[in-house]
């Protein structure tokens, strides 16, 4: 069983402890820490020989080998090279290994860096001209330099969004915004009213530097320790929630937060931050936890927030805590820029709730069937009125086709009804125009004193005075035994005198051969114009008055009937294709073929065989409207179709 020294992990100083089976496996060092042998013999030092930070087991004494360069490592010389610093919070000399990492004091129990004091008590005894600028962590809010020691001539650099300020007894001095200053005269600039340098210093002055991150530090984790109670204000049950989050932290005005915060420790941050003495989280949690327990119930119920639709509001509700703990952070120099509620916890296990989400569960589905049936109705309105257009539209498209169809027709009718017009003004016109020739020569006549009766008379007598002058010159009875001029005009002396004596026996006689001579005369002395009964032949031969022709001797045509309608207006014999007092066109005579043979039959009945027509369907048909005598498919009146 070997001895052998082994470093105390605390203190720095050595205890004896042994090896072997049978051996104290703790050994309670003199500071009051234990040491575990098994575990603490394995130790971190810096090699003498190449400068390395190596690990060793000190169980193997004198032996124990640097893994690097292989040299002995846990000599007595080693071990026994001391060095000498000031407590870095009581200012009490102290003295440990060189190699030494931890010291804690034994006045004041601060837990003293050895490297970072030898490295203050190296710049102290060179006198050289320092750099004094941040060297800590992003997160930290507020950094203390570890140096207090400052020579004449040293460099001050303090970055963008950073602020650094001297303290001096525990008395704020000044603020240094960005920038590069330089420490080259007896006083600090502009601070010559409160500190002083005494003048055997050695060109050294004792202050303390914090540096300030003025940075938007992000995602800074929030919570509440305990579950916030709040009332339903819809069932008045009591719930308990519970909500957490991320917020934005931004330093203010530093002096504010160091005077108030910091003090003396090597800086602050939000979180538990190597080489920091202060968290903030543990610091302004129950400002957080107090302002959210007394905010967050009353901005549910002032919004009208439904407990299971809460999610919807979080941004409300970050707004209005904000501005509720916004207040208390300013008060140490901070600010939040942004505040957020990203989780609010549901009791979901407590009965209470479970009955609060069944409710809501019933209303919602409640909804959806008001919903579904809202859905319904305006589909079956919708239905109703497309229904309702497309009759509207269909009644319409019809309406539009009679009203075009009655156009179509009544153009007709006026197209016609104008020509008839037109016709009947000329034959007025043309009728009128003889009339008045008539009259002009009855005029000239009655001014000369004859009439016409007068002129057929002379002509009657002129052409026997020349049928008698021919009987005379061809071999006749003569005077005087030759044909002179003078017997010529003796000749038609007496012929008229024999046309003015023989015409009333010729006309008895022509009264006697014509019974209807008569009656001719007796129409003709009562009209004024003679009534002769005449017809043209095809061949072109016309005023034939019986019933051959005179030159070809065809037969004379039967006489027409005058082809005449009735219109359903009440108006009669009309001739045209068009009634003149209502305008409706006139109706079209179906023809038919009789089975005898017959074709184009026009009647009820067959002219040949007397056989019935075999659809005897009325040309015109009333309507159940009132109105008569329709002769199309629809009804003039209302556009009803026709039945049959």
């Amino acid at each position: 069983m070997a001895k052998f020294a082994i470093e105390c992990p605390n203190c720095g100083r050595y205890a004896e402890a042994r090896t072997g089976f049978f051996a104290s496996r703790k050994i309670d060092c003199s500071c009051g820490y234990t040491i575990h042998v098994k575990t603490d013999k394995l130790a971190s030092r810096k090699c003498a020989h190449c400068g390395n930070v190596v690990v060793y087991d000190q169980s193997k004494g004198a032996k124990a080998l640097c893994p690097v360069c292989h040299s002995e490592i846990n000599t007595l010389a080693d071990n026994q090279q001391g060095v000498e610093f000031s407590c870095m919070q009581c200012g009490i000399k102290l003295m440990t290994v060189k190699s030494a990492v931890k010291y804690t004091c034994p006045v004041c129990d601060y837990e003293n860096d050895v490297q970072e004091c030898l490295a203050r008590e190296q710049i102290r005894h060179d006198g050289l001209a320092s750099i004094i600028k941040f060297e800590g962590n992003n997160d930290a809010l507020v950094w203390k330099h570890p140096i207090e020691d400052f020579n004449l001539g040293s460099q001050l650099i303090v970055h963008e969004s950073q602020e650094a300020i001297f303290f001096k007894d525990g008395q704020a001095l000044d603020l240094f915004g960005p920038g590069r200053y330089t420490l080259e005269t007896q006083q600090l600039p502009l601070l010559e009213k409160v500190y002083q340098l005494p003048t055997d210093t050695e060109g050294t002055f004792h202050s303390e530097v914090y540096f300030i991150n003025k940075s938007v530090q992000m995602a800074v984790k929030w919570g509440t320790p305990e579950k916030v109670r709040f009332i339903d204000p819809l069932t008045g049950v009591p719930l308990a929630l519970g909500a957490s989050g991320e917020m934005n932290i931004q330093v203010s005005n530093a002096r504010k937060l160091v005077v108030k915060l910091v003090g003396t420790m090597k800086g602050i941050s939000w979180d538990d931050g190597e080489g920091l003495s202060k968290s903030l989280q543990k610091s302004f949690r129950p400002l957080i936890a107090n302002a959210v327990k007394t905010n967050l119930p009353g901005v549910i119920k002032s919004e009208a927030i439904d407990i299971l639709e809460v999610d919807e509001h979080l941004d409300i509700i970050s707004q209005s805590l904000q501005e509720k703990i916004c207040s208390g952070f300013e008060e140490y120099g901070l600010t939040i820029p942004q505040f957020y509620v990203t989780n609010v916890v549901l009791p979901e296990e407590d009965p209470n709730f479970k009955r609060i989400r069944d409710l809501h569960t019933i209303t919602l589905q409640t909804r959806i069937i008001q919903a579904e049936t809202t859905v319904k109705t305006a589909q079956a309105q919708s239905e109703t009125l497309y229904r309702t257009a497309q009759e509207q539209s269909k009644a319409a498209i019809e309406t539009a086709r009679r009203e075009a169809e009655l156009q179509r027709q009544t153009t007709e009718t006026e197209v016609a009804k104008r020509e008839a017009e037109r016709t009947v003004i000329a034959a007025q016109a043309e009728a009128q125009a003889a009339r008045m020739t008539g009259l002009t020569e009855a005029e000239v006549m009655k001014a000369k004193g004859y009439t016409q009766k007068d002129v057929l008379q002379a002509e009657v007598q002129k052409a026997y005075a020349a049928g008698l002058g021919e009987m005379g010159s061809g071999g006749g009875v003569s005077i005087g035994g030759s044909n002179s001029v003078m017997g010529d005009v003796l000749g038609m002396g007496l012929g008229l005198a024999a046309a003015g004596a023989v015409a009333p026996q010729i006309g008895n006689m022509m009264q006697g051969l014509n019974p209807n001579a008569q009656n001719q005369a007796d129409t003709q002395t009562q009209t004024g114009t003679p009534q002769a009964d005449t017809w043209d032949c095809s061949c072109g031969q016309k005023g034939n008055i019986g019933k051959f022709c005179n030159n070809c001797g065809a037969k004379r045509p039967a006489p027409v009937s005058e082809d005449t309608w009735d219109c359903s207006c009440g108006n009669k014999n009309i001739r045209g294709k068009f009634c003149p007092e209502c305008g409706n066109p006139r109706p079209v005579l179906k023809t038919w073929d009789c089975s005898c043979g017959q074709k184009g039959n026009t009647a009820k009945f067959c002219p040949n065989c007397g056989a019935r027509r075999p659809d005897d369907v009325p040309l015109t048909w009333d309507c159940s409207c009132g109105k008569t005598g329709n002769t199309g498919k629809f009804c003039d009146n209302c556009g009803k179709k026709r039945e049959g």
